[in-house]
């Protein structure tokens, strides 16, 4: 007769294996630096999609100018007269101005301002949109030349981050910051896989080497 006491009733067996699963091995700084890299790596490439796109096709527009698709140009010159009180005291109100321009159906930032006797200047400024103005000090009359340069040169412009504002500034530096994380993270989630690691390290340094060689060529 077998002892009672070396007999598992079905309930033991069962708790100890619920508890061989619950007793699992603790993550080491190896796993978990592999899970944060995996994890930005992945979360930053999907929020920088649209503009990493964005900015690898309009680079391709860019280097290529001979290319006129989209490139339709369009001057046209707007005249008209600033309302009372867009003069004190001898000194332009250039706020009053430029409201009253916007309001005229100018756009994109206004600047350049200057005031002269020949005529009072400013300009606004927009991706692929310019407007110079000039403001009779007698009469407040001016004269708009309005030159629009389609919608490529718009696009080549926010590429550039050209007259597009503080906001799209402010995007440009995020992008920015976005492609450096997602490089560094996908070279770290590459250095932790070592049938690729070493394929990976050469592959970096031939494309380092090539574009080495290219920067050299095109600096002369």
């Amino acid at each position: 007769m077998w002892p009672l006491n070396s007999v598992n009733t079905p309930e033991q067996d069962r708790s100890k294996q619920n508890t061989g699963r619950t007793q699992l091995r603790p993550r080491t700084l190896r796993n978990r630096s592999y899970q944060l890299a995996r994890w930005l790596h992945v979360y930053t490439s999907m929020l920088s999609l649209l503009i990493v796109l964005f900015f690898s096709a309009t680079g391709v527009v860019l280097n290529h100018p001979e290319w006129t698709f989209g490139s339709a140009q369009t001057r046209q010159q707007l005249t008209g007269t600033l309302p009372q009180g867009w003069k004190a005291g001898g000194a332009v109100d250039w706020l009053k101005v430029t409201v009253a321009l916007q309001q005229a159906g100018l756009k994109g930032m206004a600047g350049d301002y200057r005031q002269a006797s020949s005529g009072d200047t400013l300009s606004f400024r927009a991706p692929g949109y310019t407007a110079d103005v000039v403001v009779m000090p007698a009469t407040g009359s001016y004269t708009a030349s309005v030159d629009s340069q389609g919608w490529v040169a718009a696009l080549g412009d926010l590429h550039r981050g050209r007259d597009a504002g503080p906001a799209w500034s402010v995007a440009l530096d995020l992008s920015g910051y976005f492609l450096i994380v997602i490089a560094l993270t996908g070279l770290t989630m590459l250095l932790y896989l070592k049938k690729l690691r070493l394929s990976s390290i050469l592959t970096l340094l031939v494309g380092a080497v090539m574009v080495g060689l290219l920067m050299k060529l095109a600096l002369g």
